[in-house]
C-alpha cells in the first residue's frame, strides 16, 4: 500500500515526531510510505529528515514558503505524482488543504490539537463543509472527539487511536553508581498552553528548600512573545543561574535519563508524546490534572496537581525530586500498537484485506 502522511510543517514537535516514527515503522513493515508537508522543514527537523531518508521514506517537502494558493497547487501536484492509496492528514489545517483538492485517494483526518480548533468560527464552518470528505477521523484523545462532536457533529467513522512511542528508546536506566542531578526538565513548545510560566513560579519555591535544584526548559519557540515572558520572569525572580531556557532538543531520551523530575503543567493537550516518553523513561513525573493525563494518575511516581497553585506545584516537585526512577507498564501505548491501528484504518478506508485475514 502507498501511504502518504501530510503535516503542516516538519518540525521537532510531538505530532511530527509521531509521523516520523509511524512512517519508518510502516516502511519497515513492507508498505511504501512518504511524508509530505505544506511548508518547508524547520532547521530542527534536519536529524529527523535524515532518519526518514535513511529508512527509505520519501520526503516531499516544498523548498520555499508559498501563499495559500501556492500550497494547494504544490500539494495537488505532489499527490498526483506520488499517487497514494491513502492520505493521513495530520492536524486541522493540512486536513483542510487535502480535502479541498479533487483527488480520489481516501483522506483520513488526524486530530492532534491540544486545544479545540473549532472554537474558531471560521474553522467550524470549513469543517462543516469538508467533514464528509474525510473517509475517517482519528482522534488521539477523547477530548478531541468531544470537541469535534460538539462543534461539527458525529462523523460516520470516528476512531480513537492514542499516540504510541518506541518504549525501548526511552526505557534505559542510569548506569550503576550514577548519582544524577536535581534537575527538573520541561519539554514542550513555548506557548501559553504549555504553561512554562507556572513552572518558573513554582521553581522559585523549590530552590528555597532544594538549593542545588536546576530547571531546564526546552522546546520549539512557537510564540516568541511568550518565550520572552518566560525569560523575563526568570530574571525577575533572580533565577537566571539556575534556569536554562533552550530551543528544541532532539536528544529527549538523554535529557530524561539525566533529569530527576519531568514537569508538564499543560493547560490543554491532545495525547502528549513527551508525556508518554517521560512515563516510559521511569523518571518521576509532575503534571497538571487535565483530562488527557488522567490515565496515568495511578502510575507509580506520577503526581497530578494544579500548576496555578505555586505552593502545591512546588510541593509536588520537591517530593518528586526525592523519589527514585520506576518502571511503568504502558500497555497499548507502544509505537507498534499505534502503527497497527493506523494500518487497520488504511485497510478499512481502501477496502483492502490484510494478508492472512479472512475475506
Amino acid at each position: 500500500m502507498r501511504i502518504l502522511h501530510l503535516v503542516l510543517a516538519p518540525r521537532l514537535s510531538g505530532a511530527e515526531v509521531l509521523v516520523k516514527d509511524l512512517a519508518i515503522h510502516q516502511q519497515r513493515g513492507g508498505e511504501t510510505v512518504s511524508v509530505a508537508a505544506l511548508t518547508p522543514p524547520h532547521d530542527d527537523f534536519i536529524a529527523l529528515h535524515h532518519e526518514l531518508l535513511a529508512n527509505g521514506v520519501e520526503c516531499l517537502f516544498p523548498k520555499r514558503m508559498n501563499r495559500p494558493v501556492g500550497k494547494l497547487w504544490n500539494l495537488y501536484w505532489t499527490l498526483r505524482r506520488y499517487r497514494p492509496d491513502v492520505v493521513f492528514a495530520h492536524a486541522t489545517i493540512p486536513a483542510f488543504y487535502a480535502r479541498v483538492l479533487p483527488i480520489g485517494a481516501p483522506i483520513v483526518y488526524v486530530m492532534h490539537s491540544a486545544t479545540n480548533d473549532f472554537e474558531r468560527h471560521l474553522f467550524r464552518r470549513i469543517e462543516w463543509v469538508l467533514s464528509r470528505r474525510a473517509r475517517a477521523v482519528i482522534a488521539v484523545s477523547p477530548a478531541n472527539i468531544d470537541d469535534y462532536v460538539g462543534a461539527v457533529g458525529r462523523h460516520p467513522s470516528m476512531k480513537l487511536i492514542p499516540n504510541g512511542i518506541d518504549i525501548a528508546r526511552f526505557a534505559r536506566r542510569p548506569k550503576p553508581g550514577f548519582k544524577g542531578t536535581a534537575q527538573i526538565v520541561q519539554i514542550g513548545r513555548y506557548t501559553s498552553a504549555k504553561n512554562q510560566l507556572s513552572t518558573v513560579h513554582a521553581f522559585a519555591h523549590v530552590v528555597r528548600q532544594v538549593p542545588e535544584a536546576r530547571l531546564l526548559l526546552c522546546g520549539v519557540i512557537e510564540d516568541p512573545a511568550y518565550y520572552a515572558a518566560v525569560g523575563n520572569l526568570v530574571s525577575k525572580l533572580g533565577l537566571a543561574e539556575r534556569v536554562s531556557l533552550q530551543g528544541p532538543r532532539s536528544d529527549v531520551a538523554d535529557l530524561l535519563l539525566e533529569s530527576s523530575v519531568f514537569a508538564m503543567p499543560s493547560r490543554s493537550e491532545g495525547h502528549s508524546i513527551a508525556f508518554l516518553e517521560a512515563l516510559a523513561s521511569g523518571v518521576p513525573v509532575v503534571a497538571s490534572t487535565i483530562r488527557p493525563f488522567g490515565f496515568a494518575a495511578d502510575f507509580p511516581a506520577v503526581r497530578l496537581c494544579d500548576p496555578d497553585n505555586a505552593t502545591e506545584y512546588a510541593s509536588a516537585l520537591i517530593t518528586a525530586l526525592g523519589e527514585p526512577r520506576t518502571q511503568r507498564v504502558l500497555g497499548g501505548l507502544t509505537l507498534a500498537d499505534t502503527a497497527d491501528r493506523y494500518l487497520a484504518v488504511a485497510h478499512e478506508v481502501t477496502r483492502r484485506i490484510p494478508d492472512g485475514a479472512a475475506a
